[in-house]
């Protein structure tokens, strides 16, 4: 599946980044799993790669659609644990940005879009769990996104973005806040092409 996804994410920067008037922006964000949750409590943030395409303008408003492409990885604290975990993300999402002219170099945005988890499990220890060496796991739900970035040139922007994740379980998992909700905190930078 990921082989797909990049050949079709490859195809769509070589349209876009060769049309005129390129709407197309590529972000590089730090994400950090906040909150008391399962994504939080086990994870360490790595990296996360955006691309924005700006569909239409509406006075003030700028619309477009989003993908973000994450990177956790189990986190120091959780090293009781005998295996490792490799969470990636995926985030598509439709978004909306205010700019108001008295402040035309901030920029505020709301999302909504869905997420959804893929955790590759890697057993350190065979001897204790051979059931779980190479297990795939995906969780997925709702995404709400919001953030503000400002412009550092015609080309750089930096940017602040917070996702929160609502997390559809089955009747095996407990329906608690623990494993249902995602927060996520983005700091990172965007480059217009």
């Amino acid at each position: 599946m990921w082989h797909k996804f990049i050949v079709l994410m490859i195809c769509f920067v070589s349209m876009v980044s060769y049309a005129q008037n390129s709407k197309l922006t590529i972000e590089l964000s730090y994400p950090l799993p906040i909150d008391d949750n399962f994504v939080g409590a086990n994870n360490n943030g790595i990296g996360d790669l955006g691309l924005k395409y700006y569909i239409f303008n509406l006075d003030v408003f700028r619309f477009g659609s989003s993908v973000n492409l994450g990177y956790l990885k189990k986190s120091e604290s959780a090293q009781n644990q005998p295996y490792d975990v490799n969470l990636f993300t995926i985030q598509p999402k439709i978004f909306a940005q205010l700019t108001l002219p008295a402040i035309p170099k901030f920029h505020t945005f709301i999302g909504l879009g869905y997420s959804i988890f893929m955790f590759k499990v890697i057993n350190n220890e065979t001897a204790i769990n051979n059931n779980v060496a190479g297990t795939n796991k995906n969780e997925s739900g709702l995404n709400f996104n919001s953030g503000l970035s400002y412009d550092l040139s015609n080309k750089l922007t930096a940017l602040i973005q917070y996702d929160f994740v609502k997390i559809n379980i089955d009747d095996s998992v407990i329906d608690s806040k623990y494993n249902t909700n995602v927060n996520l905190l983005k700091v990172g930078l965007g480059y217009r092409l």
